[in-house]
């Protein structure tokens, strides 16, 4: 199927992915904090460390308002779908996790979590006759102001900005030698510079130079961006810093060319129906939350 994304083609190296290997992969790099990297609960149930599983993966397949969107992440047998045509590469510590896609791909290991890369790989997947390869690269507690500082904001260049650099390089260059098409770049990320009082006013020049200096970095002027709001709790008080720090971060997103902003409050739940209910900066564990932000994430970059 044809995209309607605006790609530009980079050619590198890549291990052969298992399905239509012979078309050029689509790479999208999905960047940013805890968030990113996935908070979302898939089963587990305490009835008190995780609310008895409301607002877990298996409980949202079968009573969230998104159900019917979620069918395909589970097989008939309740085994999870393991994607042959789209491939995650996800760095944890020191060990890079390789695979199709499929529940599990987060800080945590093993597949008690999910975060927003797994509907946005499905999404991905649908839309492209190509394989598709997700590059994964997040940290938890890590800021725009000073852990991801970009090279054009000045000062001294966050060591996370250029662990992110490398981390793609390393996903690319392990490629093999397929060519590969560079589709886009996603960020979701912002609760440490939304309690940083310094970094709000800053936060969309920050942005800005960011993008600038990824595009630089892989010569791709041109590179897709999709920005996701911090929508975490929902709607925020104005004039209050969660506010202020969405108004950058929107602010700063329309100062880019060819970039898109997320907005994403409306897929906050409730505490009560989530299975992390002290959890309110990653979304109260909420599966159902992480799915819809992957879910938009995908389909305001196929625009």
């Amino acid at each position: 199927m044809k995209s309607a994304v605006y790609s530009l083609c980079l050619f590198g190296l890549i291990s052969v992915l298992p399905a239509r290997a012979e078309s050029p992969v689509k790479v999208f790099i999905l960047a940013g904090q805890s968030n990113m990297e996935g908070q979302g609960v898939v089963s587990m149930d305490h009835p008190d460390h995780y609310n008895g599983g409301k607002g877990n993966l298996v409980w949202s397949m079968k009573n969230s308002a998104s159900a019917g969107m979620m069918k395909h992440l589970r097989k008939a047998d309740g085994t999870w779908v393991v994607r042959d045509d789209v491939e995650i590469s996800y760095k944890v510590k020191d060990t890079v996790r390789k695979g199709g896609l499929t529940v599990g791909y987060t800080g945590y290991g093993g597949s008690s979590h999910i975060g927003p890369e797994l509907q946005f790989g499905h999404v991905m997947g649908d839309h492209y006759e190509e394989p598709v390869l997700l590059i994964k690269t997040a940290w938890g507690g890590k800021s725009l102001y000073v852990d991801f500082r970009p090279p054009s904001s000045g000062g001294e260049v966050g060591p996370y900005y250029t662990r992110m650099i490398e981390e793609v390089r390393a996903a690319l260059k392990a490629l093999d030698g397929r060519k590969y098409e560079l589709a886009g770049f996603v960020w979701m990320q912002g609760w440490n510079d939304m309690c940083t009082p310094p970094a709000i006013p800053e936060y969309a020049e920050n942005l800005v130079n960011l993008v600038e200096d990824v595009r630089m970095e892989f010569q791709a002027p041109n590179l897709p961006v999709v920005v996701g709001e911090l929508g975490n709790g929902g709607l925020a008080p104005e004039g209050s810093a969660m506010s202020e720090f969405r108004n950058a971060q929107e602010d700063g997103t329309k100062r880019i060319k060819n970039a898109v902003f997320v907005k994403t409050v409306q897929f906050a739940r409730p505490s009560e129906l989530s299975p992390n209910m002290g959890h309110g900066h990653h979304w109260f564990g909420n599966a159902e939350s992480y799915f819809l932000v992957g879910d938009a994430l995908a389909k305001a970059l196929l625009k």
